[in-house]
């Protein structure tokens, strides 16, 4: 596993620090360890609804003030406390249903909005760190193989959490023009995977004993680990790094290796069958995933890090295939991967197919070549 190879950026004291969406993993975790820190005086969670049980042990000793965000009550938190930093968790990245939609987006856009009003009023603040996401992107096929932070996507998102998360960054940028003087940090974050959150994303690798696949596609999947994620917000609202950041961690995985690590069988299925295959799983009662998230992983991109480790002076300690596989240790697995594995060769054999090579040692006992790094060579608990 591997470690941070620099240390934090040592803040100057008298911080006051506001963290939104402290009733979600990140959230809380993020207020707690804040909490914590001695160079921090005071740390205050806000959050339009009350923490559980589990998010008010993460969040320590920080304290939590019950706001929505769209109100401008934040505001009067903002200043009334002397705010220096404002750390921005709360954004929905996780595709929703149409049901919730709107209601996603107003949390989502005009609660930024009013936010990133709140603290352009406020003089006190002098840092803003705003949780992305990779999703920003896009998904056209005329993209690079490999996104860098100064890399324009061909075509944006054109609806869901991933637009929402488009249209942040601009307003995000047009208030960094409007307050210079404060320092502001997006930290884009792949796909968010560990053993404590629970996203739509871990729920479409939960189902067994077959996960639907787009037909004809096997795409390059990148995860970050929520232990780093949560070891990143601090790490960039303790330090001194501005900008746009992509956030992963090593190595990239296709769809499939990750299905057969989490002991399940790809089941191909033409896209447009893909929404009705999702409304019978649920209708039967036996489980479900969104179909938005699946389009966003088969034209996901993904991401140079070098930014991440040279400028920012942060490095993941899992890899993409160690976070994971910290989440599948989590689920029972309906076949061993090495069945998994005898499956599709037999398949493919019939078929008449190449099969795709595999270095899992659990597979073939052959150990893993060194690994490929994510640069431009070559209960719900949300997080």
């Amino acid at each position: 596993m591997m470690a941070r190879t620099s240390e934090r950026t040592t803040a100057r004291s008298g911080r006051t620090v506001l963290v939104t969406g402290v009733s979600r993993f990140l959230g809380s975790s993020l207020a707690g360890r804040l909490a914590a820190v001695p160079e921090v005086d005071r740390v205050i969670g806000v959050d339009a609804t009350l923490p559980d049980d589990a998010a008010r042990r993460r969040l320590g000793e920080a304290e939590f003030v019950r706001v929505d965000i769209r109100n401008p009550l934040i505001g009067k938190v903002i200043e009334g406390a002397g705010v220096t930093c404002v750390v921005h968790a709360s954004a929905s990245i996780a595709p929703v249903a149409a049901a919730v939609r709107t209601m996603t987006k107003e949390m989502n856009v005009l609660g930024t909005m009013q936010l990133l009003a709140a603290c352009q009023r406020t003089a006190s603040v002098d840092a803003v760190v705003v949780r992305s996401t990779s999703a920003v992107y896009g998904g056209s096929p005329k993209d690079p193989a490999v996104f860098t932070e100064d890399t324009a996507p061909r075509a944006a998102p054109p609806t869901g959490p991933a637009r929402d998360a488009a249209d942040i960054e601009g307003y995000v940028r047009s208030f960094a023009r409007r307050r210079p003087d404060v320092r502001v940090a997006v930290p884009r974050l792949a796909e968010i995977i560990g053993p404590t959150v629970r996203t739509p994303l871990t729920r479409y690798f939960s189902l067994t004993p077959a996960v639907p696949v787009p037909l004809g596609y096997d795409p390059r999947v990148q995860f970050v680990h929520e232990q780093d994620a949560v070891d990143l917000l601090e790490h960039l609202t303790l330090g001194t790094f501005a900008g746009p950041l992509n956030v992963a961690g090593d190595g990239v995985m296709t769809l499939h290796q990750a299905i057969r690590r989490a002991g399940r069988v790809a089941l191909p299925l033409p896209m447009p069958a893909m929404d009705a295959v999702s409304t019978a799983l649920k209708m039967a009662r036996v489980g479900g995933f969104s179909t938005q998230q699946l389009r966003l992983l088969a034209s996901g991109p993904v991401l140079d890090t070098t930014r991440l480790r040279t400028v920012a002076g942060f490095t993941c300690r899992y890899t993409t295939r160690q976070a994971f596989d910290d989440f599948a240790r989590t689920i029972a697995p309906a076949l061993s991967p090495a069945a998994v594995r005898r499956a599709e060769v037999w398949a493919t054999g019939l078929l008449g197919v190449r099969p795709e090579q595999d270095t899992d040692p659990r597979l073939t006992g052959v150990r893993d070549p060194v690994p490929v790094t994510s640069r431009g060579d070559g209960e719900l608990v949300e997080p």
